[in-house]
């Protein structure tokens, strides 16, 4: 009975704090004071009332499964003894009121009715929320879905008769009811009629905006769309905006019809049928700006890049007009690419705002999607830079076509950056140009689910689909995706469904495929007459103020076109997206065509050497193999020398005192693959407590960032190389698990890595540390595959070079990328020392070692690190060969790991004096004039190349005709490795080790070439 009257207790409409299980009495403990309510405003307590919630109660005590559900769930909680509600006696008041007023208070049975009826209503209002965007009319055409799934719910009241869903009828349409706390349909009005209601749902849910937000677990965040987009009158539009809108239209739909007119048979991938894009870009851009951004970052594919470029970056209109002239010469600045695929950065001051504003568009390849990661990259680093951890000054916005948001992987892990601690950019805009096609292929063939958004369901993205031809709905959903971005700092999807005009260009027939589309698409009237009737019928503006609006642009762009007939060159340098002011001269040259020694002081390996072996925070217990290693590191030290590990850490160390920036990433690089190099030590007794001791090597130095990556190659690949590209002050470093795993980002590598600078005048100083060595650990594990780095570098071997002083780094500026297999850490500091201190930049792509991380053999002497010394392209024979050159008989050739296994095995067959070794460290660009003086040293030797990778791999192709371009052809150079093979490596221990056995018994055979013909 306790129970009971307990529970009637909480029902009071005055006031609650707990509810107190063993109090018999009727009363109620409010901040601590005890309260009796006066009776008088109680009625849906008194009397019948109270005695049909006892029967109630006992029945349901009898049997849970007696009472409808609802009085089930409340018993349950009332028993439970639930939390104060503090809007609970407001609520219950509103309640009481409301039974009065349907002459409810003593009929119990009409009672549990009404109660039954909120519910439904409650569940109703609900289904909207979660369900009403698959019955919204966001198809433009009128002819399709915008999800595949073509189903109506059951739900959603879309005939009357559905109202028995809920156990309501029609004669319930007109029956007021209470609203609850989880929606904003009724505004300032707590309670509407159920036909207000569902008027009001179908408006929000139903119309031109299909939303999808129920899926997010954070009530807050669900709560503040609903606010948004229910509440009463929410997207209205003062006259100014709908002109602003208007004009933007105009300029975006007349840069299309310019270009027709003037090169109807280009290719351009126009953006008609989703020319509301450039306005909704710039309502983005607009409020992100209002709300205090200073930068945004853009990526998006070639449909609508030159209109974006014109109208959204502004980029001077005849610098577009005259890339359609087939006779523009080229300059020298490189290989350039398509009008279509350039970027630009521009700064300007933002008219909406009249704040200064910094856009950049990435350059990118036709692989779609592939620039998302690389704008995120970057995005980040802008963000790094300016101490902006938050994202309030740097953002980023990602435009995608449906079917490649939906098909390309590189977008799901893309998304799986988007709230990692070292790659978060603190929320994108997506922005999706729906165009209901992937060039010729039907959605429903395109992908396996209902919408091409639902990929961002995966991180808690809403996401806003909305009917392109609605050009007000489409700004205000933008307005409310820049405002969620920037409350919640999380990813956002705004799908504007829409059409494509054409073909997938100007010159391709889409009618061959997709006949009925193209024929609705035929005679769809433009979004831009559709609107202009819309404002000029209501007033907004008059036919003659659009007119002259069109002629205005017109003759912005007749002017433009005229002053473009006067550009004869194309500067690819004008189209660069991310400018490095000050570090190029005013050409964009170099301001110098030298390098200085990469070694430093002795004090400064040392300081180093002891930070690196220490733990510089207090309390902090590390692991006891930890221990060991550090120890290990310090008698290292103290010996002045270094292994591989040490020697990296020298390098970054090094950096950090002069101010660079240094980032290393990677799939578990904070502890190393194989255990290395341990550059965040973890507390042993507390959780989550770390140490990184590179940050404690000076009071003032540079921030040190390492950091393990998600398992993804493609997307933080493309991530590092955006991050790299902000700025060329930093070195930034991605390694790969094991070497050939980059072959899962080979897409960034080709398109961006290799040929970025020549396509987009783009300097990137990436650095790629692969792991590799043909170690018996099977085909996965042993090759980076340098032999395809080597073949798309672009030095030629049949070119003799003229041999400079100044020959080095010139060579490495003309270079594509530096290709380097470092046998000693000395060498692996000095490259890494030498990225940052040329005058350029340039990927290098590292070949790094995994036994050799071990190898007793594979230290260096701080003597080969100090001031004054420098990287080493070349290693020659140092040896008893290198002083009796005249009674060498082989020289071999080689680079990284296999050196130490020639070396040993020449000693265990005393030809020391017979057969020099010499290494090739920097193989690509080709070190000629070094390896001239080699050649020409040991005039009487057989040449020899020997690598331990298959012979259609590794180096031998690329190294051979370089050598014999040196020789001019008068000298054979042999080869001595393991034979082709389709697989990078065997799977079999033994079959790998004679394989070893035999080509070192061929490398050392004097006689194994003689009478061989080359």
């Amino acid at each position: 009975m306790s129970h009971l009257k307990l529970f009637a207790a909480t029902l009071k409409w005055h006031g609650i704090k707990l509810l107190e299980k063993h109090d018999i009495a009727r009363k109620v403990f409010f901040h601590g004071q005890r309260y009796v309510s006066s009776g008088i405003s109680e009625p849906f307590l008194s009397g019948s009332n109270s005695s049909y919630v006892e029967e109630m109660y006992y029945a349901w005590l009898e049997n849970p499964k007696s009472v409808h559900k609802s009085w089930d769930l409340f018993f349950r909680n009332a028993n439970a003894g639930q939390a104060y509600d503090p809007h609970l006696p407001d609520q219950l008041e509103r309640k009481a009121s409301f039974l009065q007023s349907h002459g409810l208070a003593q009929t119990p049975g009409k009672a549990e009715k009404l109660v039954e009826d909120h519910l439904a209503v409650q569940s109703l209002i609900r289904a909207y929320q979660i369900r009403g965007h698959h019955v919204a009319q966001l198809d433009p055409l009128g002819i399709l879905d915008a999800d595949l799934d073509s189903f109506v719910p059951s739900d959603l009241i879309t005939t009357i008769d559905k109202l028995g869903f809920y156990g309501l009828h029609e004669s319930d349409l007109d029956k007021v009811f209470q609203l609850p706390t989880t929606t904003f349909i009724g505004g300032s009005e707590t309670s509407l009629s159920l036909r207000e209601i569902i008027r009001r749902l179908e408006n929000t849910y139903c119309q031109h905006i299909g939303l999808e937000f129920m899926f997010i677990n954070d009530v807050e965040q669900c709560q503040w769309i609903r606010q948004k987009f229910e509440t009463p009158g929410v997207m209205k539009f003062t006259n100014e905006e709908k002109r602003t809108l208007l004009a933007r239209l105009v300029r975006s739909m007349r840069f299309e019809d310019f270009l027709a007119r003037k090169w109807s048979s280009e290719k351009r991938f126009g953006l008609e049928g989703c020319e509301v894009m450039i306005p909704a870009l710039k309502t983005i851009i607009d409020k992100s700006s209002e709300m205090g951004i200073e930068y945004v970052i853009m990526g998006m594919p070639h449909r609508g890049r030159l209109n974006v470029l014109a109208n959204v970056i502004r980029k001077e209109l005849e610098q577009i007009f005259c890339q359609f002239d087939p006779k523009l010469e080229a300059t020298d600045e490189g290989s350039g690419d398509v009008k279509y695929h350039l970027g630009m950065y521009h700064e300007r001051i933002n008219r909406a705002t009249n704040k200064k504003i910094t856009l950049s568009l990435m350059a990118n390849p036709s692989h779609l999607e592939a620039v998302d990661p690389v704008v995120q990259g970057k995005t980040k680093a802008e963000q790094f830079y300016r101490g902006d951890m938050a994202g309030k000054k740097v953002m980023s916005i990602l435009l995608h076509g449906d079917a490649a948001f939906a098909g390309q992987g590189v977008v799901y892990e893309t998304f799986h950056l988007s709230d990692l601690p070292s790659y978060t950019t603190n929320g994108t805009i997506h922005v999706v140009v729906n165009n209901q096609i992937g060039f010729t292929t039907d959605p429903r063939m395109a992908r396996s689910s209902p919408y091409p958004t639902d990929v961002a369901r995966v991180v808690n993205a809403p996401i806003f689909h909305v009917n392109a031809d609605d050009p007000e709905a489409v700004m205000y959903v933008c307005s409310v995706a820049a405002e969620w971005r920037n409350t919640f700092n999380k990813d956002v999807v705004v799908d504007l469904v829409c059409y494509r005009r054409r073909g997938h260009n100007e010159m391709d027939e889409p009618m061959f495929t997709q006949p009925l589309m193209y024929k609705q698409i035929h005679k769809q009237v433009p979004v831009l007459k559709k609107y202009a009737d819309k404002l000029i019928a209501d007033g907004t503006v008059t036919l003659q103020e659009f007119e002259e609006e069109i002629a205005k642009y017109d003759r912005i762009c007749e002017e433009a076109y005229t002053r473009s007939k006067d550009n004869k060159i194309l500067h690819i340098k004008h189209w660069l997206d991310s400018p490095w002011p000050g570090f190029f001269n005013v050409d964009g040259e170099p301001k110098s065509m030298s390098c200085p020694p990469t070694g430093i002081s002795e004090d400064l390996l040392t300081h180093i050497g002891n930070v690196a072996s220490s733990v510089p925070v207090k309390d902090f217990k590390i692991h006891a193999g930890l221990s060991r290693i550090l120890r290990a590191r310090l008698e290292m030290t103290k010996n002045r020398v270094v292994d591989w590990a040490l020697a990296e850490y020298m390098a970054f160390g090094s950096f950090l005192k002069e101010g660079i920036h240094v980032r290393l990433s990677g799939q578990d690089v904070e502890r190393g693959t194989f255990s290395h190099r341990h550059h965040v030590l973890h507390d042993q007794e507390v959780d989550k407590r770390t140490c990184v001791p590179m940050n404690h090597l000076w009071e003032q130095q540079a921030p040190y960032t390492v950091c393990n990556s998600s398992l993804s190659e493609y997307g933080v690949l493309g991530f590092e190389l955006g991050f790299a590209m902000a700025s060329p002050n930093a070195l930034v470093c991605w390694e790969a698990q094991f070497g050939d795993f980059h072959n899962t980002a080979q897409c960034i590598i080709d398109q961006f890595i290799s040929s970025g600078q020549a396509k987009w005048v783009r300097h990137n100083g990436i650095v790629l540390l692969l792991p590799h060595g043909m170690e018996g650990m099977g085909p996965e594990h042993s090759s980076a595959r340098p032999e395809r780095f080597l073949q798309m570098s672009n030095d030629d071997s049949d070119a003799y070079p003229e041999f400079t002083e100044q020959f080095e780094v010139s060579q490495l500026y003309e270079c594509n990328w530096i290709v380097v297999n470092c046998s000693t850490p000395a060498n692996y500091f000095h490259v890494l020392r030498r990225q940052i201190l040329l005058p350029f930049r340039k990927p290098l792509i590292i070949l790094t070692p995994k036994s050799l991380l071990r190898h007793p053999e594979a230290k260096s002497s701080f003597d080969e690190m100090v001031s004054g010394t420098t990287f080493q392209r070349v290693i020659p024979e140092n040896g008893l060969a290198a002083h009796t050159p005249h009674e060498v008989r082989r020289v071999i050739f080689c680079t990284g790991k296999v050196y130490y296994d020639l070396v040993k095995e020449r000693k265990s067959q005393d030809l020391e004096k017979q057969v020099a070794i010499t290494r090739l460290e920097q193989i690509s660009p080709f070190p000629f004039d070094l390896l001239k003086e080699e050649l020409e040293k040991y005039p009487g030797a057989d040449l020899v190349w020997c690598q331990e990778e298959h012979k259609n791999s590794g180096y031998y192709d690329y190294v051979k005709p370089r050598f014999r371009t040196i020789v001019n052809h008068t000298r054979p150079i042999w080869y001595v490795g393991r034979e082709p093979a389709a697989a990078a490596a065997t799977g079999n221990k033994n079959t790998h080790l004679v394989s070893l056995r035999r080509f070192l018994d061929t490398a050392f055979n004097l006689e194994a070439f003689e009478g061989k013909t080359f």
